[in-house]
């Protein structure tokens, strides 16, 4: 193990330590990410994120996401603005437009100022084998069974796979008993985020998110995006839409279903550190 400096960091309430590593020499351990991930004997956070050398010639950086429990997933949208004002702040880019290598795909992440970033987050797609989700062919929405009842869904990925439930109240919303159940739903078989959507019109929702790998968190990118898309396809909603989550309000706009859809959002550094890795 190795001294490494971090950044605490957070995007809504979504929070992080990020860690340079371009030069490649820090070695990433699921059981030691899970231990520092713990709020009580670690640092706490929800992310681990990971600069790293870009791996392909359309981008500046490789940009690396690891869930609290140590598994690493494709991509993080609250994540990819911290990661912007990260790179900029270290001095290690001067560019305001950051095109990004993931496991996901490219992201291209747009500083707007010292506070807020735009993060192209890619195109949705609704194909269940893309998802994935095992259903028989595409729909707007699916039935699917769970503790004893019937739940109509709307899915999608935006590189993570997401599963939508409208619900009259977030507040209410079953997310600590539904959440984990449908994450491990075998209708999904690399596991699911569950978001819970209460519309108030078609230009304004709030969502609650349980994240797989981490639980629910204080605010969700991908899944902001997801619920707008899944929302927009199945005519609940517009093509620009306010997202309100526990953490604060994302703006989501999706021109149309060929283009990226995208997200903005504050982001704010918290603190410097150092651990062990």
């Amino acid at each position: 193990m190795k001294d490494v400096p971090f950044t605490k960091m957070h995007g809504l309430g979504n929070d992080f330590i990020v860690v340079n590593n371009l030069d490649g020499d820090i070695a990433f351990n699921a059981e030691r990410i899970l231990e520092l991930s713990d709020r009580r004997t670690g640092i706490g956070f929800d992310q681990l994120l990971v600069i790293e050398s870009a791996s392909v010639a359309e981008a500046e950086f490789d940009y690396r996401i690891f869930n609290a429990n140590g598994g690493e997933v494709e991509h993080c949208g609250n994540g990819a603005r911290c990661f912007a004002r990260y790179v900029r702040d270290k001095g290690l880019t001067n560019s305001t437009v950051i095109p990004v290598n993931t496991t996901g795909g490219l992201l291209v992440l747009r500083v707007i100022d010292q506070s807020n970033v735009k993060v192209e987050m890619g195109v949705p797609t609704f194909v269940p084998s893309r998802i994935p989700f095992v259903a028989d062919a595409e729909q707007d929405f699916y039935d699917i069974s769970v503790a004893n009842q019937t739940l109509r869904v709307g899915a999608a990925a935006i590189s993570n796979p997401h599963v939508l439930i409208q619900v009259d109240s977030v507040d209410t919303a079953p997310v600590e008993t539904l959440g984990p159940l449908l994450e491990v739903h075998e209708r999904f078989p690399k596991r699911v985020n569950v978001g819970f959507m209460q519309i108030v019109d078609k230009g304004n929702i709030e969502l609650r998110v349980f994240e797989r790998g981490v639980g629910e968190t204080r605010a969700c990118g991908t899944g902001a995006c997801a619920a707008v898309a899944i929302g927009h396809k199945q005519g609940l909603l517009d093509k620009t839409v306010n997202v309100t989550l526990p953490g604060g309000t994302l703006k989501i706009e999706w021109k149309d279903f060929q283009s990226t859809i995208e997200m903005t959002g504050a982001c704010s550094t918290v603190f410097e550190g150092h651990t062990r890795m």
